[in-house]
């Protein structure tokens, strides 16, 4: 047999077909590239539309509201429970006629009002179209510190600290801040032994037999005791016990603790003396059994004084 020639084979016949994929591809890029453009322009005219709707929105706030006439501040009103005028209250508060009632800062208010050591709490609202009204809570004094400082002729004078009923430090007001005159300092009972140190106005004693004395002052004014003697000084310089002065002249000793037993358990020994004419003159509470006690004649002791109407917490309303 003579040997067959071999057809030629098509090479082409057997490739790919690169071209068509290359085609192929180039549209899928070339979509795409077109729906991300048309992605990113959607997003950039959202984007725009909302800074335009932004600043239109900030610029109608500011002409209708921050910068219109009819909300300009016309009238402070002040409610206080103390002594404190109103016009000083305004001075401290720092608003004035004509500022926009919107653009207050109310927070900024409050807080400059509460910084003042006279002032518990303060609460503010906006009362449309021209009032500010703000209420004010003021301290109420349960006792005093007298402290020597320097007079600047080269003496000394004796200033004086109130301390309220949780131990907060305050400065006497001027009396042109006042609306009432301030309480006389000598109604409140003094506390002595109180480290300098830790008389900071507006900051809290935290002392520990500092506010047992505070406590006792205020489980005293509910006592079966009110009324029949005057605290008049407390030492609190010892750690465990409070040194009571009254205005009769008599000293108890008090413990720290159980301070509402210790003072019925005072009655009670006052009564007993009472029936047999004489007066406690030296007490001490601090001992639970077999209390110490030493006795004076009934007349030997002043009668206690009458209590002055207090006017710290005089409420009005301005």
């Amino acid at each position: 047999m003579g040997l067959l020639k071999r057809r030629p084979r098509n090479r082409r016949a057997g490739r790919p077909h690169v071209l068509d994929v290359k085609l192929r591809s180039d549209q899928v890029r070339r979509s795409r590239l077109r729906w991300g453009a048309r992605a990113g322009a959607v997003l950039f005219g959202v984007l725009f539309g909302l800074y335009l709707a932004w600043q239109m929105g900030a610029w109608a706030l500011n002409r209708f509201v921050y910068e219109n006439p009819a909300f300009a501040l016309r009238e402070v009103q002040v409610h206080t429970d103390g002594i404190l005028s109103p016009e000083q209250l305004r001075r401290w508060a720092g608003v004035r006629a004509g500022q926009n009632l919107f653009a207050l800062d109310l927070a900024r208010v409050k807080r400059d009002l509460e910084l003042v050591p006279l002032i518990e709490s303060v609460s503010i609202e906006r009362i449309l179209p021209t009032t500010l009204r703000i209420r004010v809570t003021e301290r109420e004094p349960v006792a005093q510190l007298n402290v020597p400082r320097p007079d600047g002729r080269g003496g000394f004078e004796v200033g004086v600290f109130w301390l309220d009923a949780t131990g907060h430090v305050m400065v006497p007001p001027d009396p042109r801040q006042c609306a009432v005159p301030p309480q006389p300092d000598d109604t409140l009972p003094v506390l002595t032994g109180v480290g300098l140190q830790d008389l900071q106005p507006g900051r809290r004693l935290e002392s520990p037999p500092a506010r047992a004395a505070l406590e006792l002052i205020a489980a005293f004014a509910h006592s079966p005791m009110a009324g029949l003697v005057d605290l008049r000084r407390i030492d609190v310089s010892a750690p465990d016990v409070l040194v009571v002065t009254t205005g009769q002249g008599s000293e108890v000793t008090f413990s720290t603790q159980a301070i509402e037993q210790q003072l019925r358990r005072w009655r009670e020994i006052h009564d007993l003396g009472l029936r047999q004419g004489r007066a406690v003159a030296w007490l001490d509470l601090a001992v639970g059994n077999n209390v110490p006690v030493r006795w004076a004649e009934a007349g030997a002791l002043p009668p206690a004084s009458p209590k002055l109407p207090k006017t710290t917490r005089k409420r009005k309303h301005v």
